[in-house]
């Protein structure tokens, strides 16, 4: 079990990365899917033998509401699906903690129950903010868990310049959610799990401003 790492250099390192993942052409990603809320690509990852995916829709609130929503807090329990547990760690900064969540079964549990303990951020980025994390070796598992592993993932909200009202939110996600599993299943679930993403954000932000 690794100790906690210094946040400073973890927290522009994790930055850099996503920034990065945020220029890649659009030629070098597949279409793995399309709703009408969002569209989802994928391309090999360089950090493991899966894949890197992106997800892209347009979310008719403002940025700082739509992040407060993702990012580790008391709003994305509520209404996450795939989320059934999450604790705060550690907390470094406002902005910066360590969080432990843990994920229900999918695909008529063909994938069992994940565990994830990751390092999360939040930062300024152009005209929006970005929210970003990595997993971390840390913690004993729980009993009855698998636990997975975030490579550097993180989602850019901006607000949309002709309207502030309605952001662009762009996803990147890469998880490593290992044990025993074929590829396809692994490819099917997270595609699905990131279309129905935006679609259970959107809810629930219609909810909360009721």
């Amino acid at each position: 079990m690794d100790l906690l790492p210094d946040a400073a250099p973890l927290s522009t390192k994790l930055r850099n990365t996503l920034v990065q993942y945020h220029s890649i052409p659009d030629s070098e990603w597949r279409v793995a899917k399309r709703t009408k809320d969002a569209t989802v690509w994928r391309k090999p990852s360089e950090e493991f033998s899966g894949y890197l995916y992106k997800a892209q829709g347009v979310v008719e609130d403002l940025t700082n509401r739509i992040v407060d929503h993702i990012r580790p807090g008391p709003y994305r329990l509520d209404w996450d699906s795939l989320m059934t547990t999450m604790d705060i760690m550690e907390t470094f900064e406002e902005n910066c903690c360590v969080m432990r969540y843990t994920t229900a079964g999918q695909l008529w549990n063909i994938i069992a129950p994940r565990e994830f303990v990751d390092f999360s951020y939040t930062t300024s980025y152009e005209e929006g903010l970005l929210t970003c994390g990595i997993s971390l070796d840390y913690g004993e598992v729980r009993p009855n868990f698998v636990r997975g592993f975030n490579h550097p993932c993180g989602w850019f909200c901006v607000p949309l310049k002709d309207y502030p009202s309605h952001s662009l939110l762009t996803g990147y996600i890469q998880t490593e959610l290992r044990g025993m599993l074929p590829q396809s299943a692994v490819d099917t679930a997270m595609s699905s799990t990131l279309a129905n993403f935006y679609s259970d954000l959107k809810k629930a932000l219609k909810t909360d401003k009721q």
